[in-house]
């Protein structure tokens, strides 16, 4: 590929159209956390991981609401970072912007990390690394086209995503109308979630079990919040809408049929067709294969679980996409703030952060590393690594959208709400936050019990360890740009 000319522009191109934004924001919520990592999170909680499911939902719509109500207002790329800079400051900005960065670097990891899984289910004898490598140089080529092309790629991953999962939804409800026999001897009915394995809560709401593992309800919440991460990339997409004042809350509003549909309906028709204690374990070949293909290959459908098997790298693809995009524009957004090397706000001729993207995708690359040399870590530790990035990211975004509504109703909102003050200003906002007094702090508090839940997993107490050393080691990198900015 030619080296991208720097482009005479200094903005990002606004070309993003609504049915880009839906499906940017669908592809980035749904990949392996659902497609891979559901298996887990049944296996922790069994039937009732439907509640969890719905509560999670519920705290990541209104983590969205509040990141999209700053968007509607103000849209800028690297919404996250700009946002903490503009109304908490410059080290919550820093501090903001890079640790996105790196949840997003560690997601990309964890992506990559399961692509050999999907690939070996035809191909076993190709190395996992293989694999990751070679999807790796195909989606930052990608990214390197232009925001359009790659609104179109992402539009046409999660058209495949969307069509699979709804065809998956209709063929398992299929199988239990028509109640036929499983490979586990069981026929198919929604009264398996109550007769199965102990029932709908088979472990309570928290349980130790006799191997020295804590399962029930309120253990697959960490799960849970991981498979709901990249929701909130609707705020970046705003630096580059075309109209983001109706496509953010269209795209935002969105979010809650998206989670019945595509997590509840789909994980209740799965555990409806495939017993929930059997679902993540290893089939005959001895494979630990995903849900969405053990419904069909567990009543000897093998074609069309080749092609879900096909539609999970797919999604898995798309995550992979959503993130290196992200990530570019979130380089691009700290670099403009004076976080970040001033090379990584120049774009191509296209309007592309491409020294974002490279950047981006080299530092990624030690995933091919990480995932030949530890795979089990790859996913496991990855993962949990990736959700305390996730909650401070979240946290940060709760925090930044209080002190976002003090401005404006000072008066030093952004646009035409900078001549309102008091409650005429707040009532000006065009996409508000339900319960806006309440609301941040009761998602905080969730935020804070998932953190509790983590110190009692052994694969995701590491996170809860790593993610103060990683808020240290921000705080320090920000004081020494700032010492040497100074000299």
């Amino acid at each position: 590929m030619d080296q991208p000319k720097e482009s005479q522009s200094k903005d990002l191109r606004k070309t993003l159209k609504n049915r880009h934004i839906q499906l940017i924001s669908l592809g980035g919520a749904i990949g392996t956390g659902l497609f891979y990592g559901s298996g887990e999170s049944i296996s922790l909680a069994g039937p009732a991981i439907i509640i969890a499911y719905l509560i999670g939902g519920l705290a990541i719509f209104m983590i969205v609401r509040a990141m999209s109500e700053m968007s509607v207002e103000d849209p800028k790329s690297g919404a996250f970072s700009y946002y903490a800079t503009r109304y908490w400051s410059k080290r919550a900005g820093f501090v903001s912007g890079w640790n996105y960065w790196m949840n997003y670097v560690l997601v990309s990891m964890v992506e990559l990390s399961v692509v050999g899984t999907f690939v070996n289910f035809w191909f076993p004898a190709i190395p996992a690394w293989v694999s990751a490598a070679f999807f790796l140089v195909v989606i930052t080529a990608a990214n390197l086209m232009g925001v359009s092309k790659f609104g179109e790629f992402e539009f046409w991953f999660a058209i495949i995503k969307i069509a699979a999962i709804i065809a998956m939804i209709i063929g398992g409800l299929a199988v239990v109308v028509m109640a036929l026999p499983t490979a586990n001897g069981l026929r198919a009915s929604f009264a398996n979630w109550f007769t199965v394995g102990g029932g709908f809560m088979p472990n309570g709401l928290m349980r130790h079990g006799s191997n020295g593992q804590w399962t029930g309800l309120l253990m697959s919440l960490a799960v849970v919040m991981f498979s709901f991460g990249g929701t909130e990339l609707i705020g970046i997409t705003a630096g580059e809408a075309s109209d983001p004042r109706r496509t953010i809350p269209k795209a935002t509003n969105a979010i809650i049929w998206r989670i019945l549909v595509f997590y509840i309906l789909t994980l209740g028709v799965i555990m409806a067709v495939v017993p929930w204690n059997a679902i993540g374990k290893p089939n005959a070949q001895g494979m630990v294969i995903s849900p969405f293909v053990q419904i069909f290959d567990s009543v000897g459908v093998h074609a069309a679980a080749g092609i879900l098997n096909f539609v999970c790298l797919t999604a898995v693809m798309s995550v992979y996409n959503s993130a290196l995009y992200s990530n570019s524009r979130m380089l691009f957004s700290l670099a403009r703030q004076g976080n970040a090397p001033k090379y990584l706000g120049r774009l191509s001729k296209g309007g592309v952060p491409y020294a974002g993207v490279l950047t981006s995708a080299c530092i990624i690359a030690l995933a091919v590393v990480v995932v030949f040399r530890w795979p089990q870590f790859a996913f496991n530790y990855l993962m949990s690594i990736a959700t305390i990035s996730a909650i401070i990211n979240w946290s940060m975004i709760m925090v930044t959208e209080m002190l976002f509504r003090r401005a404006v109703a000072r008066g030093e909102g952004p646009g035409d709400l900078a001549d309102k003050t008091g409650e005429s200003a707040l009532n000006a906002l065009h996409f508000k936050l339900p319960f806006a007094r309440v609301t941040p702090w009761a998602v905080l508090a969730f935020l804070a019990m998932i953190v509790v839940l983590m110190c009692f997993s052994s694969s995701y107490r590491v996170a809860v360890i790593a993610g103060p050393i990683w808020l240290i080691v921000l705080l320090v990198a920000y004081q020494l740009t700032q010492r040497q900015a100074r000299q």
